[in-house]
């Protein structure tokens, strides 16, 4: 039986569908990695209702505790090595990743780590007004995360557009800002899985019926 999308262009939510599942089956198979990403989409999602009504408090959350428990499970926490379920090598699965990988992630933590930095000597070397206030110094450090944030967001999906195509690059941009809703439907789980049933590994057994030896995927 001949599938036909292979045949056809996918549509906009079939690719968003496809990116999601490429995401999960190639990056979220350690079950701290899956619990870990509950908990950042929790806080996800509060960022999401306190950026009109506190955007520092917002940046703060997002960078600070969502952004980073998120990026925990990914660096410490998921296998590095052959991956079994798709066949795939970690360096592969790496190459092919559309959005940030660990490289990219590292250089992106690099910028953020630099920005308070940038900001508490910025006074000093005579690049702006000396702060008020404590406060007025994390004030401008949350701003300047949300257009960290923004910006990071923002040239990804571009290069994407210039690179790829522009459904592709729209297609992760809607991925990215929706992540939080899907990460607590597809993990609300994991922490029982993972502190209940001992489980440090999804066994994938789903990725493995459905896609058994199957290539990297281009939109992992």
């Amino acid at each position: 039986m001949v599938d036909a999308t292979a045949t056809r262009p996918l549509t906009f939510m079939e690719e968003l569908q496809e990116q999601r599942w490429d995401d999960h089956r190639y990056y979220h198979q350690s079950r701290i990695n899956q619990s870990l990403h509950l908990f950042s989409a929790s806080c996800f999602l509060a960022t999401y209702v306190l950026i009109p009504v506190n955007p520092i408090v917002a940046a703060m959350l997002g960078w600070v505790v969502a952004f980073w428990s998120r990026q925990i499970g990914h660096f410490f926490f998921e296998p590095r090595g052959f991956d079994e379920v798709n066949q795939a090598t970690f360096e592969h699965k790496e190459d092919i990743k559309v959005g940030y990988n660990l490289q990219r992630k590292v250089a992106l933590l690099v910028v953020w780590s630099l920005v308070p930095v940038a900001l508490w000597f910025a006074p000093k070397l005579g690049l702006r007004a000396p702060f008020e206030s404590f406060r007025a110094y994390l004030d401008l450090l949350g701003v300047t995360w949300l257009w960290l944030a923004g910006a990071g967001l923002l040239a990804r999906t571009l290069w994407l557009c210039a690179t790829r195509n522009l459904q592709t690059g729209a297609v992760w941009f809607t991925k990215i800002l929706t992540d939080p809703f899907n990460d607590v439907k597809t993990y609300y789980k994991a922490p029982y899985y993972l502190f209940i049933k001992g489980e440090k590994l999804d066994p994938m057994l789903h990725a493995r019926s459905e896609q058994p030896a199957a290539p990297a995927s281009p939109h992992a």
